[in-house]
């Protein structure tokens, strides 16, 4: 990512080792069917910044899922019997856990505040990575967030339509926050990848 303003401008490419990192100012509140490429280019322009070949942006799970309209309203869920049963061994609401389950493949965990899932697209987490933090609706009604259907294809998309308006070949990685097994604190996983390889072969070096 390029400054502007060729007084300050960082010149990378005398010191190809050199990474910085760069938190993108000016991302506002997304809404649904919001064009995520168009927000990110628009603050960029106004913190006065420019992508270039080799930038990488790392996308928070939130803003995708809310831009694909994977919140749902807590008030239009019915939990089944299995949830049910599950909410009362976990304590968590039913409504909550019936999204869960819907969401993945089989329960590795539960215990009293503890419901660890593999999702269906092949996560190992606590609530199928469903978030109720930070998800306000204007009407006031409880809402969670779910992951994106397909991270990789939104990494794409999201990818395709940054190189397309800047002629820069840029990655994109869509991140989310899991927690470990046995340890405290979360750690940054990439869910959705592009434009780099996911994977780094080292066998033989």
């Amino acid at each position: 990512m390029q400054n502007k303003n060729p007084h300050t401008a960082l010149r990378t490419q005398h010191v190809p080792m050199n990474i910085s990192l760069t938190a993108v100012p000016h991302i506002p509140d997304v809404q649904p069917g919001d064009n995520v490429a168009e927000l990110i280019l628009t603050a960029l322009a106004e913190a006065n910044l420019a992508l270039q070949d080799g930038d990488v942006l790392a996308i928070a799970q939130k803003i995708v899922s809310k831009a694909e309209g994977r919140l749902v309203h807590l008030a239009e869920v019915e939990p089944g019997p299995r949830a049910l049963a599950v909410a009362a061994q976990t304590d968590k609401d039913p409504r909550v856990v019936e999204l869960i389950l819907r969401e993945s493949d089989e329960i590795s965990r539960l215990k009293p505040g503890v419901l660890v899932v593999r999702h269906k697209l092949g996560f190992t987490s606590a609530n199928a990575g469903i978030d109720r933090s930070n998800v306000q609706t204007e009407s006031g009604e409880e809402a969670v967030l779910l992951l994106p259907l397909d991270p990789d294809a939104s990494a794409v998309s999201l990818c395709a339509a940054l190189r397309a308006t800047t002629g820069a070949a840029v990655g994109v990685v869509i991140t989310d926050s899991h927690g470990r097994p046995f340890r405290l604190g979360t750690v940054g996983v990439a869910i959705g990848v592009a434009g780099l390889p996911a994977l780094w072969d080292r066998r033989g070096e």
